[in-house]
């Protein structure tokens, strides 16, 4: 089975035909289709092709499902023995791709 290495959001994932995967938030419809241009690296079997940076001609088609907020997280701010400390709560933009097709 074809696997690739995409780059998005700042992030490197490893993604196959299938998959569904969370990344930072794209600017895309739910049901839209997008293409990721930028493939670090694609294999299948024993072949594999590495790019420097990206493989020419490889493309990763990807369905967007949802988009959404992920869990909420918190970040903690403390100074020992100062008395100081601060608490914020953030909620990260994802969308939820399923990967279509894998070309290159």
């Amino acid at each position: 089975m074809a696997y690739a290495v995409i780059k998005t959001g700042g992030k490197q994932y490893r993604v196959q035909q299938g998959d569904k995967l969370d990344v930072e938030k794209l600017d895309a419809e739910v049901d839209s289709e997008i293409t990721f241009d930028e493939i670090l690296l694609v294999g299948e079997g024993d072949s594999v092709k590495i790019g420097s940076p990206s493989v020419a001609g490889a493309s990763v088609t990807a369905k967007v499902v949802s988009q959404f907020r992920g869990p909420k997280g918190v970040a903690f701010k403390f100074k020992r023995r100062k008395g100081f400390h601060k608490t914020i709560g953030f909620r990260r933009a994802l969308t939820r791709l399923e990967i279509t097709s894998i070309a290159g």
